[in-house]
């Protein structure tokens, strides 16, 4: 459990205003989340929609989170597939003081499993700084075997994974082994993985209530089951509702219900429907009257 690649992570979203990019509202969160303990932070992952913003704005958005949260570990989001742009991006983001780079299998192109292999071991050889694994398949397209995770892992420089690969078994093969930091990336699996002896989480919810997300890590680490149990299915309801619709716009109604962001998000992406926003709205003044 020494790994920095440890607790809780926030994949942070990326707050707009009229269209810009709000660095005032972004350095508002992250000072929420540092206040509550939240042990790093993940700029430009799948909830920041880095898709939608130019390597300008990209950069800018991870200046303001290195800004505003001086000395805690920050891991950056870098998707692709060209790997000529995404060693471009690679070199601009690793001048910066960054702990890591999250890293999805490139995504449409369903390659092979040696393929994702020598995509991720160039990468490594490449990078000033460890790489994390990022396996989502439901948004990829490509599942990253269990073997070709295992093999991964002897290289020196690739530390950790996001496991969002949906499998159970998976989960605590990579666990036992003991190579990878295994964090949590299915926000409804961060207890059991957490229990199975998990490093931690990258969970988009825990922005919503870093709080409770850190109280239920620690709760863990000091086998204080039932609490973390009890903190686990008090957020649960929160958690499924926020992704009913396609993430990360329940995280942004959410913080916008807190007052944290505007409810903007950049096209292709839109906000939830009035009657998510009622269930997240009511899931949250639960969660604030709840003895956790």
């Amino acid at each position: 459990m020494s790994s920095v690649f440890s607790g809780i992570w926030v994949p942070l979203v990326t707050p707009f205003q009229n269209g810009a990019i709000d660095h005032a509202a972004l350095r508002r969160l992250v000072g929420h989340c540092v206040a509550s303990g939240v042990h790093g932070l993940a700029p430009l992952g799948t909830t920041g929609e880095p898709a939608m913003l130019d390597d300008d704005e990209q950069l800018a958005v991870l200046d303001t989170v290195l800004e505003a949260a001086p000395g805690l570990p920050v891991m950056v989001g870098l998707a692709g597939v060209h790997q000529g742009d995404l060693m471009r991006r690679l070199k601009a983001f690793t001048t910066r003081p960054i702990a890591g780079v999250m890293v999805p299998a490139p995504y449409y192109m369903r390659p092979s499993q040696p393929g994702i292999a020598d995509h991720f071991t160039r990468l490594a050889d490449a990078s000033a700084v460890p790489l994390v694994l990022y396996d989502i398949p439901y948004r990829t397209g490509i599942d990253i075997q269990l073997d070709t995770l295992l093999t991964l892992a002897a290289h020196p420089n690739i530390q950790a994974l996001k496991d969002c690969g949906g499998s159970p078994d998976k989960t605590q093969a990579l666990i036992a082994d003991g190579r990878l930091a295994v964090l949590s990336g299915e926000d409804a699996a961060v207890f059991s993985s957490l229990c199975m002896g998990g490093h931690g989480a990258v969970a988009a919810s825990a922005q919503v209530r870093p709080d409770l997300f850190v109280a239920m890590y620690r709760a863990v680490q000091a086998q204080r089951l039932a609490d973390a149990r009890a903190i686990f299915h008090a957020l649960a309801p929160l958690v499924r509702t926020l992704f009913d619709e396609p993430n990360p716009s329940g995280v942004k109604a959410a913080l916008h219900h807190q007052g944290w962001v505007d409810n903007e998000l950049r096209p292709p992406m839109s906000a939830v429907s009035d009657a998510t926003q009622a269930r997240l709205a009511q899931h949250l003044e639960t969660l604030a009257n709840a003895p956790c």
